[in-house]
């Protein structure tokens, strides 16, 4: 009897030892998934540096200072207006996330002296209006809505392209997926869906399971940010863009969004569309491979598909000249 009764009370110690166990991982599984969506909503701190950031003026570029009203939301979208009034080719550059209009001057400065009209805006929270909670790619939706209605106020007969970076191309593809006016997309390093990119960096810094901290996470941003996931998914959405073209680039050794990724948004992609992968370039970085290279080869793709003939001759002059200035 002594020998069951031993038995039984090591079957109760493992039991509550198990219980406890359990209890602590789901509460650092919940715990974990707090965190993440307090850190991917909450908003940022302002430092010094965010008011000494480079500007137009440093690339010798015409510009002026523009604001507008998003397509949803009591706040205003600042940017900058990049101006070349013989045309109504218009590129709307989106940055990425926690980002800022300014990571985008280089590629703009190159639009522009190959005879675009440009804008640039910061999604608010992000740029120059942080301190205001974000999201990963769905309120930042409304601001670039609002860029679109921008800039058809402003060009009434604009053919427009856009060029995103990060969670800006993930934009840039749902919007331009959504907004049929727009007639070209040039996406760097997007992610396929907003599960696949929260659930891969959880698992880069944790080496824990990222699906189902992100899982927990995605009720908490719910809660928080009034969307969940399922509701960012450029895989889902790019089909729609076809027969509009898709230039899509992305670094092969990008640890932020996988390159896998990039295949999956590809192959879902319609006709017409191209694959171009910056061999051992981190995230966002193949421009930085070859500037004069990326600069050209993204001018030829909007020249190619927004320029009417009467205009292709006069843009691919002055694409030849931004390549001898670049180099």
């Amino acid at each position: 009897m002594s020998a069951v009764r031993s038995w039984k009370r090591r079957v109760r110690h493992a039991a509550t030892a198990a219980g406890v166990l359990a209890g602590g991982t789901l509460a650092t599984t919940v715990g974990l998934g707090y965190y993440v969506a307090h850190v991917l909503t909450a908003p940022r701190r302002p430092g010094l540096q965010d008011h000494y950031v480079m500007t137009p003026f440093e690339t010798g570029a015409t510009y002026e200072e523009v604001a507008f009203a998003p397509a949803s939301g009591e706040h205003l979208v600042r940017g900058w207006w990049f101006p070349r009034p013989e045309t109504a080719r218009v590129i709307i550059g989106c940055h990425g996330y926690r980002g800022s209009k300014s990571e985008l001057i280089g590629i703009a400065s190159a639009l522009w002296r190959a005879g675009f009209n440009v804008l640039l805006f910061d999604f608010h929270g992000h740029g120059a209006d942080i301190g205001t909670p974000v999201t990963l790619g769905y309120r930042e939706l409304q601001d670039f809505f609002g860029a679109v209605d921008y800039v058809r106020a402003r060009v009434p007969a604009a053919r427009v392209g856009v060029i995103g970076f990060s969670m800006g191309a993930s934009v840039a593809i749902i919007g331009a997926a959504r907004r049929p006016e727009l007639r070209a997309v040039v996406a760097d390093s997007p992610f396929a869906t907003h599960a696949d990119v929260v659930a891969h960096n959880i698992e880069r810094v944790t080496h824990v399971s990222g699906r189902l901290i992100a899982g927990v996470a995605d009720v908490f941003i719910g809660r928080r940010a009034g969307y969940r996931g399922s509701d960012v998914a450029p895989e889902r959405e790019v089909g729609a863009l076809a027969p509009r073209p898709l230039l899509l680039i992305h670094g092969t050794s990008d640890q932020t969004i996988p390159v896998e990724q990039a295949h999956r948004v590809f192959a879902a992609a319609g006709e017409p569309k191209e694959l171009w992968l910056g061999e051992g370039a981190p995230h966002c970085g193949t421009y930085f491979l070859d500037r004069p290279a990326y600069c050209e080869r993204v001018i030829g793709f909007f020249v190619g598909y927004l320029a009417p003939r009467a205009e292709a001759t006069a843009a691919a002059r002055l694409s030849a000249r931004a390549r001898e200035l670049a180099g």
